[in-house]
């Protein structure tokens, strides 16, 4: 798919919430039609604000009723292949823009296209959301709720305490201020380091930043020039920054961090700096561990060049080609959509709303989202890539990509070797789709 200029992201991971996880979706002898709907980036707080809009939703449509199936984030993208395999099971669901390309290349997913040919709800979204929602062919496998993107949550106490009067707007800075922060005989580190899943976006997003210049907008993996971002002489010293931050100021059991893991130790003062999507502004929000005052954000990190890149990330909710209900199910992905419900789900979770008049909110504008705004008010500075997140092998390359970083931090493999089999790669995947 391709997506234009938004402020982006992605994941939380938690426990399992369900809600009759085992029924299926059916109907009633008086018509009554039960929707199952599969969410995947799993968490208690979202699942609960789910079952609220669900909740609104069936009081609006007597006839319909939804089984909310929450899956632990971990599995989730697993167990939602599954069903959407064996054809059965799911009616709506929560589709990724790193899920959509293998889940609709293996047509497991419904072409909302022409349900939605009349939906009144087109007019109210953003120009960046009605491109989302569409793909090279004009089809609709799912409507975003809302982008993902990157900032730079730091702890003004504990720069303070270090002797940082501002943050680190440099990869180069945070490296120094993230060693300068480091005293492990507290405890205390200077960077949530993502040595776990995942660990693929946070290398990319350095590498971005260093290549920034000659990136391709429209692939972030690729130059202008067409070669990939993994050969470029920037990317090796993007790395090494990189990987020296882990060595000298992570907690050396980040090797296997993951989202949950980072965002802990950040907030319960291990860490001082994370990188991660706005949908922790939530988290910390919420958590009893840190208070408002202790911490913020700062624009993504820039490279040499003094520029950025913002990985464009987003997701939103489909319906399963195999549901018996699709009329039913895209009624429900409308409702979440639109008006209110779509509103209160981007604000309650951190989001970059799809709707114009959301947009505009205050909410959007002050506090830790102040960062954002920058952003986008300087796109000659924070530039924008769309990676390519849809290519029905992007799954198997996360899962690759995150080993072999695994693989560099433990010493089994050299940075160069990381470097040129990721550029391999991607230059043989992308010789192959064009023949």
């Amino acid at each position: 798919m391709k997506r234009r200029n938004t402020v982006v992201a992605l994941g939380l991971a938690l426990g399992l919430t369900a809600t009759g996880c085992s029924a299926m979706g059916g109907g009633a002898g008086d018509g009554t039609v039960t929707l199952n709907m599969v969410e995947s980036l799993t968490n208690p707080a979202r699942t609960e604000l789910l079952q609220q809009l669900i909740g609104d939703f069936e009081k609006q449509n007597p006839k319909i009723k939804v089984n909310l199936v929450s899956p632990p984030t971990a599995q989730a993208d697993q167990k939602i292949q599954q069903m959407l395999q064996s054809g059965s099971g799911v009616d709506t669901v929560e589709v990724r823009d790193i899920t959509v390309g293998p889940w609709s290349n293996n047509k497991w997913l419904h072409d909302m296209g022409p349900d939605l040919k009349g939906w009144s709800g087109w007019s109210q979204l953003t120009e960046n959301a009605a491109a989302a929602a569409k793909d090279e062919e004009g089809r609709t496998y799912f409507v975003p709720y809302g982008f993902y993107g990157l900032s730079l949550f730091y702890r003004k106490d504990l720069i303070a305490e270090a002797g940082y009067d501002k943050p680190p707007g440099t990869w180069d800075e945070l490296l120094q201020q993230a060693s300068a922060v480091q005293d492990k005989a507290k405890r205390r580190y200077g960077y949530a380091f993502r040595g776990g899943p995942n660990a693929v976006s946070n290398v990319t997003a350095v590498i971005e930043a260093y290549v920034a210049d000659r990136i391709d907008p429209a692939d972030g993996y690729r130059l202008t020039d067409g070669s990939t971002i993994f050969s470029a002489p920037e990317a090796a010293e993007a790395l090494k920054t990189y990987i020296e931050i882990f060595k000298k100021a992570a907690p050396p059991s980040s090797v296997a961090w993951g989202y949950p893991e980072m965002v802990e130790g950040f907030s319960n003062g291990s860490t001082a700096f994370l990188l991660q999507d706005p949908e922790v502004i939530a988290t910390l929000r919420k958590s009893k561990a840190i208070t408002e005052e202790q911490w913020t954000t700062a624009p993504l990190l820039a490279g040499p060049g003094g520029k950025a890149v913002q990985p464009l990330a987003t997701a939103g909710w489909g319906v399963a080609k195999g549901s018996k209900h699709k009329a039913q199910a895209v009624k429900l992905v409308e409702f979440l959509s639109e008006g209110e419900a779509s509103t209160t789900f981007a604000q309650e979770n951190s989001l970059v709303p799809i709707l114009k008049e959301a947009a505009e909110d205050s909410f959007y504008k002050t506090g830790p989202w102040a960062s954002y705004v920058t952003m986008n008010e300087n796109p000659d500075r924070y530039l924008t890539a769309t990676q390519p997140r849809d290519v029905p092998w992007f799954t198997e390359w996360t899962q690759k990509a995150d080993a072999d970083v695994q693989r560099v931090l433990l010493g089994k493999m050299t940075q160069e070797q990381l470097l040129a089999d990721w550029d391999a790669y991607w230059t043989a995947k992308r010789k192959s789709e064009k023949s």
